[in-house]
């Protein structure tokens, strides 16, 4: 099973006079962090809410310091379930972010295009008949779409 995992991270930045700016520096420091080696997470500005359920900004300033939520979104591969995607994930994030709290909030199980047979409840799903996007599930001859782009 393949799986999308958000996390949420906890980014402090410094010397910061408004909310868009440590936004903006946080986002930097973390792709800075993340690459060359994680360029295919996602960052993006995090919508933490509060206890009750309100909206809260993304970033928090005291004495031009600013504590940042981001988001990350981190597509894993090949598990068995979704424990197993949030402690890649981690893992994954966690070893060049080491200084940074992070958060799983979210995991979502991606749609199979690998041209699996079987549809989520086990049932052969190779009846002839058009599926959701309009492509025939017969599966005849040499689907070429399997296991594209992955290694």
């Amino acid at each position: 099973m393949d799986c999308r995992v958000v996390v949420e991270a906890a980014v402090s930045v410094y010397d910061v006079e408004t909310v868009d700016e440590a936004v903006r520096i946080a986002i930097s420091k973390t792709g800075e962090l993340l690459n060359p080696d994680l360029n295919y997470v996602e960052i993006d500005m995090g919508s933490p809410t509060g206890p009750d359920g309100e909206e809260l900004p993304p970033a928090y300033i005291i004495a031009d310091e600013a504590l940042v939520a981001l988001e990350l979104t981190m597509d894993v591969f090949n598990v068995e379930q979704e424990e197993h995607a949030k402690r890649v994930a981690r893992t994954e994030i966690g070893q060049r972010l080491s200084e940074i709290p992070l958060e799983v909030i979210k995991v979502e199980e991606l749609p199979d295009e690998a041209g699996d047979t079987s549809d989520d409840n086990g049932e052969n799903d190779d009846n002839g008949e058009n599926d959701d996007n309009g492509e025939n599930d017969d599966n005849g001859e040499g689907d070429e779409r399997a296991d594209s782009g992955r290694e």
